[in-house]
């Protein structure tokens, strides 16, 4: 019976690596834009970099760390990179806005975007990416 019940350690490991890939990316994407001086005005291919870099690390804490998978890692990785996939898509398009025309920092732009990530990604990664398969 112990075995069927989901035990509290998924869900609190899954807010550790959140709370770890939430940090590195928050870090990651001011960190470029401090380190390297062309992405202080090319903002936008910063933000590319630190998506890409981002997905790889937090698809990595999520997979062994969170869910110990043993399943397809193409499958799950095209599965995780989907959910991002939409995410990225709109974060594209509102960062100039709410940079250019909102006047916002680019920093506290991502901060907004960061906490819809953190919700919705545990229901898509438990029901959808790392779900069992009985593989």
């Amino acid at each position: 019976m112990l075995g069927r019940v989901v035990p509290l350690g998924r869900p609190l490991r899954f807010l550790v690596a959140g709370g770890l890939n939430t940090l590195f990316g928050l870090a990651f994407y001011p960190l470029l834009l401090w380190a390297v001086p062309f992405f202080r005005t090319h903002y936008m291919a910063a933000l590319g970099i630190a998506q890409i870099v981002c997905l790889c690390f937090a698809f990595t804490t999520y997979k062994l760390g969170v869910f110990r998978t043993r399943g397809n890692i193409l499958r799950e990785f095209a599965a995780f990179a989907s959910f991002y996939l939409f995410n990225y898509a709109a974060n594209w398009a509102a960062l100039p806005l709410l940079v250019e025309v909102g006047g916002m920092s680019p920093v506290v732009a991502q901060l907004g975007f960061t906490i819809v990530l953190v919700i919705g990604s545990w229901f898509w990664h438990n029901r959808v990416t790392f779900r069992d398969r009985g593989e």
